[in-house]
């Protein structure tokens, strides 16, 4: 509300003042009228005493209403509450983009909270979280691992190769999963302009309906790079599967399922491992370079080497860190290499890492000598291409000299 001033006091003393002496001279003319003769007042005439008492009366409802409605002017620093609510109400776009993203660290916060006290909760009492049969309430069944085969909409010759070698099929892919735990499917995200129209959506729905070996991710294909696929990845096979393990394998790789079973049965017990062939390579400060880093200023002076981490071909990690990775997806960064950004997910955690170099033999003659003295390789790669040389063509022969014994190619592992 306006404050009274001293002026609107001084205005009221002023009027009570008028009054008084209005009523003073009513007051002695009264007397005189007295001491004249008695005449009867008019009928129609109004009272003297009554128009003094009314003038004053609408001289201070006016005062009242003057204060009222008087503008009051504000310091010039202090906007007024309407109009700063107004604009505290009007938010740019780059403002409503900073309260997403904070939500979504709040949101990511929470979950990883939630998922530590349930690892908590069930340390206590006496269960660990790797061999907890049950997820958020729905029981499913306890597997050793879910392999996702990276591979691209252009890939289909690649896929088929796979198929036809190292990947069961039909009924044997079915059984793989019931009898020994084992979860294999191909990754891949949706096309640019999905739709009935969509000849790549079509494509891609009968190669699934035909193998039913395929896991589709709510992911456009080929944007923002390939760590964030492997983010979606782990984030779909953590809501799809239960499992003590999760792998990723390139779609130009030769794998030998049943010795990557035997490896990962190794480290069953362990609840955070990172297994992978270890590496570090230089960190390419040229930009010209295939594979030009533009973090590069971030890991020191000229010439250093990255931190120490799997190679991109195949590297599987524990539930916990999947748990981990998926629920701060929205702020871990992402460097150019896929591999690298991966060990830096996991470089500031307590993770054993473990450098396991069955798993980046070479491609024949390396990994058939290898298998031929008892060593048989997990997964066997061509160094020169990262990748089979033209995977398409070549599986097969790879496949033939380097795979393991068909009656080894599932041994019952021995767990630590």
């Amino acid at each position: 509300e306006p404050e009274i001033t001293e002026e609107h006091v001084s205005r009221v003393h002023g009027a009570l003042s008028a009054t008084a002496l209005l009523e003073s001279e009513v007051s002695t003319g009264k007397a005189m009228a007295a001491a004249r003769p008695h005449h009867r007042a008019p009928p129609g005439r109004v009272p003297t005493r009554c128009v003094a008492a009314l003038c004053a009366a609408c001289f201070l409802l006016g005062v009242c209403v003057v204060n009222r409605y008087w503008a009051v002017p504000e310091p010039p620093d202090c906007p007024s509450k309407a109009n700063s609510g107004r604009s505290r109400a009007v938010l740019s776009q780059a403002q409503t983009r900073e309260v997403i993203i904070a939500l979504d660290r709040t949101i990511s916060d929470i979950e990883m909270r939630l998922a530590a006290a349930r690892a908590a909760q069930m340390r206590n009492q006496g269960v660990s979280p790797s061999d907890s049969a049950a997820d958020q309430g729905n029981m499913r069944p306890r597997l050793l691992f879910v392999m996702g085969i990276m591979t691209t909409f252009d890939n289909r010759r690649r896929r088929d190769s796979i198929r036809k070698t190292w990947m069961p099929q039909g009924e044997r892919l079915r059984m793989l999963e019931k009898d020994k735990g084992i979860v294999t499917r191909f990754v891949i995200g949706r096309s640019a302009n999905p739709g009935p129209d969509s000849e790549v959506e079509r494509a891609m729905d009968a190669e699934e309906k035909e193998y039913n070996d395929i896991l589709r991710l709510n992911h456009v294909e080929g944007q923002d790079g390939l760590p964030l696929k492997i983010q979606m990845f782990l984030s779909s096979a953590l809501s799809t599967w239960d499992a003590d393990f999760y792998v990723k394998v390139d779609d130009d790789v030769h794998v030998n399922i049943g010795i990557t079973r035997s490896i990962l049965a190794r480290h069953r017990s362990k609840p955070r491992v990172y297994i992978g062939c270890m590496k570090s390579g230089p960190v390419i400060a040229n930009n010209e370079s295939k594979y030009y880093e533009p973090d590069h200023w971030k890991f020191g002076t000229a010439g250093n080497n990255y931190f120490r981490h799997a190679t991109r071909q195949l590297y599987a990690i524990t539930r916990d860190l999947a748990t981990y990775i998926s629920a701060n997806k929205h702020i871990l960064h992402k460097y150019t290499n896929e591999d690298v950004s991966f060990g830096s997910w996991l470089i500031g955690l307590d993770v054993e890492h473990v450098d396991e170099r069955s798993l980046c033999c070479g491609i024949p003659p390396d990994c058939e000598w290898k298998a031929q003295a008892g060593n048989p390789c997990g997964a066997s790669f061509d160094w020169n291409c990262s990748g089979v040389c033209n995977p398409a063509e070549r599986m097969e022969e790879v496949h033939r000299r380097c795979w393991e014994h068909r009656e080894a190619a599932l041994p019952q592992a021995q767990e630590s």
